[in-house]
């Protein structure tokens, strides 16, 4: 199956930033766990100083790893501040084991690249969050290298790319229309919400629950719209917008 297939499905669940219930989120172990008991893994990428796609949610790296011990005059700077030279040397799975008193487990921040091949030889569909770095690299600078890590991978069948920076889907819209994107939205829905998709080209749209109607939903729909809606782990909420009509839901638990 590839992601535009899965788009015609429902009750999907997608595993956000990976199994991060069992493992540091966004690393290869949160991958692993996921094989076999989830739709699709979503995962977040930004790009380092030297533009290397990376995988990692926060645009500082001081909750998600040991930057503070390794870099301790740098622990506030931003991801895009950092090389990948440097990235490699930061451990970003440790964190989550010694909060939970167990034994720390290292794990190396992973590239696209990387993610991208693991998928590859599991077959396992994933949504890449395009973080918003606007303030580090120009818009079609970004776009480009994430689609240049997919293609040279031959991997796009397998992927979904969202993001709430949506200049970055107008231009993924121009360069790959056979890969499927979707807009990403919090606290308020876009004013005349179908135009407004239907200008961005996207096939999905991802709001917060907060933003949730039993009439949103069904406008969507009915006119062809994939509803996502995250971050829903409990299986009671999660069946009750299934049953509204939602497709898919990001989950931590999975």
């Amino acid at each position: 199956m590839n992601f535009l297939e899965l788009l015609q499905s429902k009750k999907l669940i997608g595993a956000h930033r990976g199994a991060r219930s069992e493992a540091p989120e966004n690393t290869l172990l949160a991958l692993e766990i996921c094989v076999g008991r989830c739709d699709f893994v979503e995962v977040d990428v930004q790009l380092s100083r030297d533009a290397m796609a990376v995988i990692a949610h926060d645009a500082t790296l001081e909750r998600t790893s040991d930057v503070a011990c390794v870099y301790p005059n740098r622990t506030h700077e931003r991801v895009a501040s950092f090389t990948s030279q440097e990235l490699a040397q930061l451990d970003v799975g440790s964190w989550y084991y010694k909060e939970r008193g167990l034994e720390p487990k290292p794990q190396p921040l992973l590239s696209l690249e990387q993610t991208l091949q693991f998928c590859k030889e599991k077959q396992l569909l994933i949504n890449i969050e395009i973080k918003d770095i606007a303030a580090d690299f120009s818009d079609a600078f970004v776009v480009r290298k994430i689609l240049e890590t997919i293609e040279a991978l031959d991997v796009a069948h397998l992927c979904l790319l969202s993001s709430f920076h949506h200049n970055y889907l107008k231009l993924l819209a121009k360069n790959r229309l056979d890969i499927p994107t979707a807009a990403l939205v919090e606290e308020l829905h876009p004013k005349d919400l179908l135009e407004y998709l239907r200008a961005l080209d996207v096939v999905g749209y991802f709001m917060e629950d907060a933003l949730v109607s039993i009439e949103t939903v069904k406008l969507l729909r009915e006119n062809g719209y994939f509803v996502g809606v995250y971050t829903v782990s409990e299986r009671a909420c999660q069946e009750e917008l299934f049953s509204m009509g939602v497709n898919a839901v990001f989950s931590d638990i999975i």
